[in-house]
Formats: C-alpha cells, structure tokens, sequence
C-alpha cells in the first residue's frame, strides 16, 4: 500500500491543486501536511495580519479536508526534519508539493528536494500560482524581461482558459499521531484587533469562490473606470486568497470566461483591463525570482545615491496611524489598520506621499505593509513600493508625485471614502473635506490634525533631491 505526502504551503485549497490530485491518482494514502516554518522565510516572516489570515485559512482546510474523510495534520518547526519523521511513521515513499518563489523559499525547497531524494523518496514539484513559470517565459535574447508590456504581451498568448482540476471527493488518509491544532500555531494576536478583519473577510476556499462570484455579479463590468474608485466595490479583493492560494489565476479566469459565456453578447463585459492586472501580479512573482536581492535593494541601481530623509519616530507613526492632516492618506491607512487591505489607488498615494513628500526609504512602507495586510506577499509588496518609489522595474518615474488632494478630488468627489473613514470631518463641505487645514476653526472643532507638511513645497524638495542624485 502506497503512502504519499502532500506538502501544503501557499496552496490552501483541493480544487486546481496539481499536487494533490496527483497523489490521490498515484498513492493508496495520502497524508495532507502543513508545517509551520515562518523562520524558514528570512527577513520577511508573515506579519500580524497575515498570520491571521493563516490561521482562518487552515481552519477552513482542514474542515474541507474532513469532509472528505480526511484532515490537515500540522506540525511546527525545520520543514527538513519534520518530513523526515512523517515519512517514517507513515512509510511514505513520495512527497508532493507547490512551487514558490520566493527567494528564501526557493532555496530551502531545493535543499529539501535534494536530501529527500538521497534517501530514495521521490519528489514532484508542480506550478500552480502562476499562469507561467517564470524560466519558461524569456526575451529573444534569452534574458529576463524588464519591461511590462512586453512581458504581458507574450504573456497573453501564452494564457487560455481551460477547466481547472476537481477537487477530490475522498482523500484516503493515512493515520498519524501527534498532529498539532491550529490553535497550537498561536497565529492570533494576544489582545484583540482584528474584529475590523473579521467583518471585512472569508479565509478560506469557498470565501475566495464567493468573493469571486460578487466581482464577477456586482463589479467586472465597470471593472476598467470602477477599478479607482475606492468608494465602490469596484475592484476583485482576491489578492489574499490568490496569495494563500485558495483560489489560482487559472480557476479565476476560467470561471469568469464561463459565465461571459452564458451572457448576451451585448451585456458581455471586456476582461482584458483585469487580466491585465492579474497580469501584473505575473509580473511581480517574475521579477522577484530573477532578480531575488530587490525586497531590499532598488531594482534600478541609479538610485543608490539617492539621499532619503530620516525617519523620525513621529513622522513615521503619524503616517502609520492616518494622522498626517492629508484626508486621503489617513483615509487610505486607517482602512489598512481596520481591515487589513487597502484600495490600490490610495495604496500608490499613501506609498508617494511616504516617499517623495516625506522622502522616507520605500522600505519603511513596504516593512509596514508586510505587518498589516491581509494580501501581504513579497513579490507584490516589492513591485508595488519600488514601482512608486520610482527605483522598480517599469517604474513611475520619481518626478511623478501623486497629489493626495487632486487624486481625491478626481476619484472620491463627493467624498464617500473620506468620510467612511475620516468620521471627524464627516460634516465638513465638499471643499473642505478634501483641504480641511483651509479652515482652522474646523480642524479645532474637529479634532482632526493639521497637515504635517506642505504638499507643494515637499514637492519641490523631492524634485529638487532627485535631480542632485543625478550628478
């Protein structure tokens, strides 16, 4: 009787899962197995929020997993030596897994893949998060791509709409003594913060379908203006239930390509504006496996003499906790506090605002974000920051500075977002609301700060630093 194993990492669901579907076809047993190795990822163990998510996610397996006869059985501690115990209490012969591709994850897989095999257990490693595995995807001259929209290019030719794999009905475990809970993780904060996550979110494989199901019902169709407004349920929210992987690029694009199908043409919205930015994700994942040093230094080397200012502990704070006086971005990281995520386009002006007003190291921002969001995944985080920093791959460039007041005013006029989560200016007119210190007197009876900086003259700083950086 064969015994298998199925590693699962950021793979948190039975339905698409190469890994396992190929375990149960080959092997009479199958163990599921989680280990909990955050020391295993470096510099860039899972923040606050992302261990709550964790923590919801596991649950949700693991009920999913019982339902079918089965359950995740959990261990703590080196990846190496915990399956080296599980394959001899369960005689298995075979380890099965996701890749990743994260730079500390990539090397610790290919040290593990290695020693198994020494000892004669066979390893099968499958893709799964991604469209393309990123060696597969290169320039004509054999080198990687630097560049979005090519990258994209090629990329979509190379992306069709197939049906994902089922999940299993039965998985017929093998039994295995000592499993850990995944309370015994201690993912939860000790002092409660999270009720705003729990009202927000769905951990969880059928929380990703159903978020997936509201985008495709409520917002894909005004995906491509809706997509800025942050006042509106107008973007997918799968990005933490991609990173988790209980859903995959690949069931989302089928699944909406599905029901386009069942539509009348002329109600047939256009999905290309958000395959792109699924796209971007591609990308994101690409460039940090290529170029795996850039979650801590500028992709772009003509920024290593840029000179950034000192980050003071208030100014720092006051950025962190949504008191800068600038109504956008304390909207933007107030949201972030209270539900773990934050709508993309306040994401790039909190993120400029952090680094070209205040002219803070990006690093500062991506480190806080890694701790309070629920969708926290390096090569996202990385891609996103250095690209607004202007020192990415395909960069804004430095000059470009996003203005808190202007980009309001454009995609939250009527000042729906601000006011949800700015309740001191709720009453505040149309005009106030988006400059508040043009009052004084409302910013006394409000109790909301005055600006901790001018936006223009701060502007002018950061224009005038880039262009002593450049010789």
């Amino acid at each position: 009787m064969s015994t298998a194993i199925v590693w699962f990492r950021r793979d948190l669901r039975l339905a698409d899962h190469a890994a396992l579907h190929r375990a149960c076809a080959d092997s009479s047993r199958v163990v599921p197995l989680y280990i909990h190795a955050p020391q295993e990822e470096g510099d860039w163990q899972p923040g606050a929020a992302s261990r709550w998510w964790l923590h919801h996610s596991l649950t949700a397996l693991d009920n999913d997993l019982r339902s079918r006869q089965s359950a995740l059985h959990i261990r703590k501690g080196d990846s190496l030596q915990l399956l080296l115990d599980v394959i001899a209490q369960t005689g298995a012969d075979t380890v099965y897994w996701h890749r990743l591709y994260d730079p500390a994850a990539v090397a610790r897989d290919a040290r593990i893949k290695s020693a198994l095999r020494e000892k004669g257990i066979a390893v099968h490693s499958f893709g799964g998060a991604l469209w393309q595995e990123p060696t597969q995807l290169l320039t004509q001259e054999g080198q990687p791509y630097r560049v979005f929209t090519p990258y994209w290019r090629k990329l979509r030719t190379l992306v069709e709409p197939s049906e994902p794999l089922p999940a299993p009905s039965v998985v017929p475990t093998a039994p295995l003594p000592g499993a850990l809970s995944v309370d015994d993780l201690e993912l939860l904060p000790r002092v409660a913060w999270d009720q705003g996550l729990h009202e927000a979110w769905q951990p969880g494989e059928q929380g990703a379908f159903a978020a997936l199901e509201l985008f495709a019902d409520d917002a894909l169709g005004g995906y491509a203006t809706g997509r800025d407004l942050p006042a509106r349920h107008g973007t997918s929210r799968l990005s933490p239930h991609l990173h988790f992987g209980e859903i995959t690029p690949h069931q989302v694009h089928y699944d909406l390509m599905q029901r386009l199908r069942r539509r009348d043409t002329k109600r047939r919205p256009d999905i290309e504006p958000f395959l792109r930015e699924l796209g971007w994700r591609e990308f994101a994942h690409y460039l940090l496996y290529h170029f795996p040093r850039t979650p801590t230094e500028n992709f772009n080397p003509r920024f290593s003499g840029f000179v950034w200012t000192e980050a003071g502990e208030n100014t720092l704070q006051r950025w962190q906790q949504g008191r800068t006086g600038i109504p956008l971005v304390d909207a933007g990281m107030r949201e972030l506090w209270h539900t773990g995520w934050m709508h993309n386009r306040v994401r790039m002006v909190v993120a400029s605002f952090l680094t070209k007003n205040l002219r803070l190291h990006w690093l500062h921002g991506a480190r806080w974000f890694w701790d309070t969001l629920v969708d926290a995944d390096l090569a996202n985080n990385t891609l996103g920051w250095q690209w607004v920093a202007g020192c990415g791959a395909d960069a804004a460039p430095y000059f470009r500075v996003f203005n808190p007041v202007t980009q309001a005013q454009k995609f939250d006029a009527k000042g729906e977002y601000l006011r949800r989560w700015l309740p001191e200016l709720a009453n505040a007119s149309d005009a106030l609301l988006h400059e508040p210190w043009k009052d004084p007197q409302l910013l006394k009876r409000s109790g909301y700060p005055s600006s901790m900086i001018d936006l223009g003259e701060s502007r002018q700083a950061a224009l005038a630093a880039y262009q002593a950086s450049r010789g």
